[in-house]
């Protein structure tokens, strides 16, 4: 866990994704996978990508202007970068023209050696709640509960009321599967529906117990196939099931995430910077360090989350982490709300990625 002033931080949205897909992946053209004539010779290869100018450059200048606000030590160890990339913008260059201000693109070798880079996806969840238990908004958020001693209790425990009547409640929502999927991506904005600002719900802890993909077990039990799994298919098939059904379900992952609220907040990755859609990755930082800009080819995918050939390209900064993004793998920034989090429970594919450096 990274302690940050904001709040005690821990990423946790590629935790599902990789342990429910693990066994289940299928790298085929449909994933985006793009084969080049022969595998790349390192990690990092010098290369003069002919690609389309990135469709997101407001995007990425705002993220720039984020870094310098919240970080201006990492804004000042990068600062030759991210200025020599402003002279690029500003010179209508193109993604093979680097080298003309002081650059390289170096190719990452991807998964496979050929160039393809893993790509998935995560947001940050809205979900209505209540201060007090009302109708059906009975289902509690947890803050972490510091004054308890020795073992915190498993999440079979906690829903048979193991914390009940110790004041850890700090809202109440109307979902259990909701909070689940909250406590994956490890935060969420809450809409208490009152009128009141969104408060956003960042990690604050966990109860120490292992970690079990319930994708996987859905898969095991046949209930969804394995080449359709993903956090939206999840979602569908609970959307009928009874409570005990649900609950059957989810303790089987023992462990459980608590939360602490923080107003008036921008969704801030492991950095301690505001994210902006589209324009932030969390990466292995060995790999890819906190700061480094990318430029990334990514697969478009479309309402179903079927990829049809389309791509764009999109220059990104690496500002989060993740205990599950090893290697040449990252994971893209979507949003807040309902639209990126389907277009999250979809990405399990593969692109072409450059990281520009000198």
């Amino acid at each position: 866990m990274q302690k940050n002033n904001y709040c005690d931080y821990f990423y946790l949205a590629p935790i599902l994704f990789i342990l429910l897909l693990a066994g289940c992946q299928n790298n085929k053209i449909e994933q985006g996978q793009r084969y080049t004539e022969g595998k790349l010779s390192s990690s990092f290869n010098i290369t003069y990508p002919q690609l389309a100018i990135p469709i997101n450059i407001s995007d990425y200048v705002i993220q720039i202007e984020k870094i310098k606000t919240y970080s201006p030590s990492l804004y000042h160890k990068n600062k030759h970068i991210y200025n020599a990339i402003d002279s690029w913008i500003n010179r209508s260059l193109g993604t093979d023209e680097f080298d003309k201000v002081g650059l390289k693109s170096y190719e990452m070798e991807g998964q496979d050696g050929y160039g393809n880079v893993h790509l998935t996806g995560y947001y940050t969840p809205v979900i209505k709640a209540k201060h007090k238990p009302t109708g059906e908004f009975k289902y509690p958020i947890y803050k972490f509960p510091n004054r308890l001693k020795g073992r915190l209790p498993s999440r079979e425990q906690i829903y048979n009321g193991a914390l009940s009547g110790k004041g850890l409640e700090i809202a109440y929502s109307n979902s259990l599967m909701d909070n689940f999927i909250m406590e994956v991506q490890g935060s969420a904005y809450i809409d208490f529906e009152d009128g009141s600002p969104l408060v956003f719900f960042c990690f604050s802890g966990k109860n120490g117990y292992e970690y079990s993909s319930i994708g996987r077990l859905l898969v095991e039990q046949g209930e969804i196939d394995k080449e359709n799994i993903s956090i939206q298919a999840i979602k569908n098939w609970a959307q009928n099931k009874s409570e005990k059904r649900l609950k059957e379900l989810l303790v089987q992952n023992r462990s459980f995430v608590f939360f602490k609220p923080q107003h008036n907040t921008e969704v801030k990755g492991a950095a301690a910077i505001p994210l902006v859609a589209n324009a932030s990755v969390a990466s292995d930082k060995v790999v890819v360090p906190i700061g480094s800009v990318v430029l990334v080819d990514v697969p478009l995918l479309d309402d179903d989350g079927i990829y049809r050939d389309r791509r764009e390209v999109r220059l990104m900064v690496a500002l989060d982490v993740g205990g599950a993004i090893k290697g040449q793998h990252f994971d893209l920034y979507l949003g807040v709300g309902d639209k990126a989090g389907k277009l999250a429970g979809y990405y399990n594919h593969f692109g072409r990625a450059w990281v520009i450096k000198p």
